[in-house]
């Protein structure tokens, strides 16, 4: 069939270092390299590469090159290379097109768009190697005031809360959509961290309650592998209503990629399609998802929090003040950068908001109605850095969710071509011989060395603010400015310019 769309990327061999080795041949599970026998040459075809880089970076001698195919369509400031490519492909199968991983289009990050203000004179920094730096959180519905006995110890209940000694958490990835070893390597990592993963809408193989204190398990539309012991697994339950993604999408993992081990925890058929619905069919307003939280609650004894996960959306503040009020402990809010294994292009590309609007726009919204106190706020999609963790605190979250930067750690180049289940550093696959690239006992340490490097940023940043605990700098948007906003957006989020 006629293939109109051309080679998104070019490889360049170069045949004075290529030793005819072979290592690319073995190691693309796209089968972009292949060994010509005749000519006793090592080949390549273009159209199959996605970038991922694997090939490049085992080459022995180094001979691989990977740039963008140089093929210009005629310029057209409307018709662009990919809107014209999207119309050949959709053209010539007739269906949805699936992209991965998170937005890639060139909107405003507004993480970029604000600084951080530092200690001077009258409010001295805080040096923290040689004084205490408090990065501990706790999540989870917290009383309006504390009351102590005599003696000076806590008299108050609290409620349930989850315990993180970082603000951040590895976000939601399905078993099923990352590998064992992938998922094995998240949960070492949270475990030696003392923080928490969650399981995505997969379920948990029996395998992993033992990390059950630094789990979170989910429960979405599907309720795949959704149970009693399941839900008392972990140390709190999230109820997935959307993800940054896909807001209003539900999910979907082919068959081919439920094996014996996927098939058993989420308690599907072997090789059958696990569809999420898009919406959950037993919650149709505030007050049933008020009713699946309390039977939630009452299912874990009321022992753990309970999570609501939502997509970032334009109402997103009212939509939280509800949650808050059906009596979720936190709410995690997902923006429309967040990565996915598989969505439609069209809703990735164009459905949601910057997680920072909808963050800020929460936080000042459960303020005002002074609800506040009564939810835990957790904020996700993209975050990508130290300095957005901190610019995230400061706009109101309790602690983030990381995912795409957790991948990246443990290799992935961001190809967004999870969907296929060909990954080659072994995360977003199932087939066992791409699984075993991914090492858990190397990988959960790359996981370890990303977020304690980001802890040390983090005590640095809050030292240099003058400000000595993760908890002083919640919603406290004193601390940042805006730089190239308009009005609106600096109102939006609740800053000033710089200058001012």
């Amino acid at each position: 069939m006629l293939n109109m769309v051309p080679s998104a990327f070019k490889i360049i061999r170069d045949e004075n270092k290529c030793i005819q080795c072979k290592v690319c041949v073995k190691q693309c599970a796209n089968l972009v390299h292949y060994y010509d026998e005749e000519k006793d040459i090592v080949r390549a075809d273009d159209t199959k590469c996605v970038c991922c880089h694997r090939c490049v970076v085992l080459c022995p001698t180094k001979a691989l090159t990977i740039i963008n195919y140089p093929l210009d369509y005629r310029q057209n400031a409307n018709w662009t290379k990919n809107y014209m490519d999207d119309i050949y492909r959709q053209a010539q199968s007739g269906g949805v097109l699936l992209a991965s991983m998170g937005n890639p289009k060139p909107f405003p990050v507004y993480w970029d768009k604000m600084l951080l203000n530092a200690s001077q004179v009258t409010n001295p920094s805080i040096d923290p190697l040689r004084e205490p730096m408090e990065t501990k959180v706790l999540i989870g519905r917290k009383p309006e005031k504390l009351e102590y006995d005599k003696k000076g110890k806590l008299a108050t209940k609290m409620p349930p809360q989850v315990e993180l000694k970082i603000p951040i958490m590895f976000s939601a990835m399905s078993y099923g959509s990352i590998s064992r070893n992938a998922h094995e390597s998240l949960a070492r990592a949270a475990e030696e961290l003392g923080i928490c993963y969650n399981t995505g809408e997969g379920g948990l193989n029996k395998d992993f309650y033992k990390y059950g204190k630094n789990t979170i398990v989910q429960v979405a539309s599907g309720r795949f592998g959704v149970y009693k012991d399941y839900l008392n697994a972990g140390a709190a339950v999230e109820i997935k209503i959307g993800q940054g993604a896909k807001p209003g999408i539900g999910g979907h993992l082919p068959g081919e990629k439920v094996d014996e081990d996927v098939s058993g925890t989420r308690m599907i058929p072997l090789g059958s399609d696990a569809i999420s619905p898009a919406p959950h069919h037993d919650i149709y307003s505030i007050e049933d998802l008020r009713q699946l939280i309390f039977s939630l609650k009452e299912a874990t004894a009321y022992k753990k929090p309970i999570f609501v996960k939502i997509a970032a959306v334009h109402n997103s503040a009212a939509i939280a003040s509800g949650i808050a009020r059906a009596g979720a402990d936190a709410i995690v809010i997902d923006g429309f950068r967040g990565g996915t294994g598989a969505a439609p292009a069209r809703i990735r590309d164009n459905v949601g908001i910057p997680i920072e609007l909808a963050l800020a726009s929460i936080d000042q919204r459960l303020r005002e109605e002074g609800i506040r106190n009564e939810v835990s706020l957790i904020a996700a999609g993209s975050i990508r850095n130290s300095a957005d963790v901190i610019k995230a605190v400061a706009l109101g979250a309790d602690a983030v969710y990381i995912a795409s930067a957790a991948l990246i750690a443990m290799g992935c180049h961001m190809c967004h071509s999870c969907s296929v289940g060909k990954c080659n550093w072994g995360i977003a696959t199932q087939v066992p011989e791409l699984v075993r690239r991914l090492n858990p006992d190397i990988m959960y340490k790359r996981l370890v060395n990303l977020v304690s490097a980001w802890n040390h940023e983090i005590q640095e940043i809050l030292g240099g603010m003058g400000i000595n605990a993760i908890d002083s700098l919640r919603g406290n948007k004193l601390m940042l400015r805006g730089i190239d906003l308009n009005e609106k957006e600096l109102e939006v989020l609740g800053i000033k310019h710089a200058g001012e």
